[in-house]
């Protein structure tokens, strides 16, 4: 049996922020409804108003926007260079940014810092890293790769990748300094 959840109170409400801004880099939209997930069901077990926690919410998050402990341009950033890391396209970025609450001018403003970084192949650089990471065209065995071409441009093409972006990215040999003989595909990660 799941312990019941405590009454929302400022207090209750500000520990429960702090706590997940601990754990969570986070958007303010997206703290809100973090926040309100967790009113919804204290209010439902008590019988209170949820419209009375919405209210500590806005006022809680407006708090810590203002105080800078949430600033939805830096993980805009942060976020984007992650999921870049990661292998996604800039337009599977903006759709996770959205989704996160983030703004349309936070979102512009992080995919271009990011076009900068990275330069004009910032998505083929992604389709590099997401090829590597899933082991798909150069980093499949060489006697796999043909026979497995339609599948890694459909995976790519999952992932939000253009076809071109996708065809480059499959056709590119491996790196400098990637070479068969050093990298045992056996056991990603180790060397020989």
């Amino acid at each position: 049996m799941s312990k019941p959840p405590r009454r929302i109170s400022p207090s209750v409400l500000e520990n429960i922020a702090l706590h997940y801004l601990d754990r969570f880099d986070s958007s303010a939209e997206n703290l809100r409804r973090v926040l309100m997930r967790r009113v919804a069901r204290a209010a439902r077990h008590h019988g209170d108003d949820p419209a009375e926690g919405a209210a500590l919410v806005a006022a809680l998050v407006a708090r810590f926007c203002a105080s800078g402990l949430i600033d939805d341009a830096r993980f805009a950033e942060n976020r984007s260079r992650s999921l870049h890391r990661r292998g996604r396209p800039a337009r599977a970025i903006r759709q996770t940014l959205a989704a996160k609450g983030v703004g349309d001018e936070e979102i512009a403003a992080a995919l271009a810092d990011l076009a900068e970084e990275t330069g004009a192949a910032g998505d083929l650089a992604a389709a590099r890293h997401y090829v590597r990471r899933r082991r798909l065209g150069p980093w499949r065995p060489p006697e796999e790769r043909a026979a497995r071409r339609d599948k890694d441009l459909a995976a790519l093409a999952r992932a939000g990748f253009s076809w071109g972006v996708a065809q480059a990215a499959l056709d590119e040999g491996r790196g400098e300094g990637e070479d068969e003989d050093e990298v045992d595909l056996a056991f990603p990660g180790t060397f020989r």
